[in-house]
C-alpha cells in the first residue's frame, strides 16, 4: 500500500516544491492573478467533471449522502475546536477551517483502486455528494468572514463557481446524460490544469519553516482531517457491525489529506492564504504516515 500512496503524493510535492522555486519569478499580483483563474474557472472545470464523469444512481442518494454529509459535519463541528488558537479576522480562520473537512479526490482515487474491497463506483457517488455540501459549508463561513448581510451573503454561496460546478456536475451524473466529446473535451483540459496551477501557487505561498512544525491551531485542524474523523467512521462500522464496500470507501474518504482548492477558496475570498497553504502541505505530507494505517483498517472492516 506504501509505494502505491507515495506514488500518488509525489507528484504533488514536486509541484509544491517547483511553486517555491520559481516563487520569486512572478510579482505578488501575477500570482493573485492566476489563483482568481484558478477559482473562477480551472477548478470550476475540475470539480464538474469529477461529479458528472460517472453515472450517480438515484437510489445510493439516499443510502450514501446522509453517510457522507455527517462526515463533513463532524469535520466541521471539530474543526471549530481551533478557533481560540486561530487568527482573530474570522475570515482568515474560515480559510483555515475549511481544511477540516475538504478531501483530495485525486488521491482518493488512488486509494480506493488498490483496495481489494472497495468498490470505485461508490466512491465516485461519495465525491458527487460531498463535493456540493463541502463547498456549501465553506463558502458559507467565507461569506460570514466578509461581513455580508444575510441576504448577501446567500446571494453569494448561491452563485458561488465551486457549488455552481458541484450541482451540475451532480445533475448530469443523476440524470444520466452523456455530454458530447467535443462539448466535453476544452472543459477536461481546463480541469486538468486546475491541480498543477494549485499545487504551484501553494508552494509560492507556503511558510515553508511553519510546514516544519504543528502549533495547536493546525494540529487540532490536522488531527481532525487525519485521525480524528477516519476514526469516527471506523468506530461506528465496527459498532454497528457494518462490511461490505461502502465501509473501506468511508473510511478512505475520511482519511483523505485536505484539498488544494482550499487555498483556491481561500484566495478567491481575500482570505489569509498562507495559512491553507501550509495546512494541505502537512495533510498531504503526514498523510503518508497515516493513511496505510487507515487503508489497512478499512479492509479488516470490509471483511468483518
Amino acid at each position: 500500500m506504501l509505494p502505491i500512496l507515495l506514488t500518488g503524493l509525489l507528484p504533488s510535492f514536486l509541484l509544491v516544491c517547483l511553486g517555491g522555486l520559481v516563487r520569486n519569478r512572478l510579482s505578488e499580483n501575477a500570482w493573485a492573478g492566476l489563483d482568481r483563474l484558478n477559482f473562477e474557472i480551472l477548478f470550476p472545470a475540475l470539480i464538474f467533471t469529477a461529479a458528472a464523469a460517472r453515472p450517480i444512481a438515484p437510489e445510493s442518494l439516499v443510502i450514501v449522502g446522509p453517510l457522507v454529509w455527517a462526515v463533513l459535519g463532524l469535520g466541521l463541528a471539530l474543526g471549530w475546536l481551533a478557533r481560540p488558537f486561530g487568527p482573530e479576522r474570522f475570515l482568515d480562520y474560515a480559510g483555515a477551517w475549511q481544511t477540516a473537512w475538504r478531501f483530495n479526490t485525486a488521491l482518493g482515487f488512488v486509494v480506493v483502486q488498490a483496495l481489494p474491497s472497495a468498490d470505485l463506483a461508490y466512491y465516485s457517488v461519495t465525491i458527487g455528494l460531498a463535493i456540493p455540501m463541502a463547498n456549501v459549508f465553506a463558502v458559507s463561513a467565507l461569506s460570514r468572514g466578509e461581513g455580508l448581510s444575510a441576504g448577501l451573503a446567500l446571494r453569494k454561496v448561491a452563485l458561488n463557481p465551486f457549488l455552481l460546478a458541484s450541482l451540475a456536475g451532480v445533475a448530469v451524473g443523476v440524470s444520466g446524460v452523456a455530454i458530447p466529446a467535443p462539448v466535453l473535451a476544452p472543459v477536461t483540459l481546463l480541469a486538468q490544469a486546475a491541480i498543477p496551477v494549485a499545487l504551484i501557487s501553494i508552494g509560492a505561498t507556503l511558510n515553508w519553516r511553519a510546514l516544519a512544525k504543528l502549533d495547536r491551531f493546525s494540529a487540532i485542524l490536522v488531527g481532525t482531517k487525519l485521525v480524528a474523523l477516519p476514526m469516527a467512521v471506523s468506530l461506528c462500522a465496527l459498532v454497528l457491525g457494518a462490511s461490505g464496500p461502502i465501509v473501506p470507501v468511508l473510511v478512505v474518504f475520511a482519511a483523505l489529506p485536505t484539498a488544494s482548492a482550499a487555498h483556491v477558496l481561500a484566495a478567491g475570498f481575500g482570505a489569509d492564504r498562507k495559512l491553507p497553504a501550509t495546512l494541505i502541505a502537512q495533510t498531504t505530507l503526514i498523510s503518508a504516515m497515516t493513511l496505510p494505517v487507515w487503508m489497512t483498517v478499512a479492509e479488516v472492516l470490509a471483511r468483518q
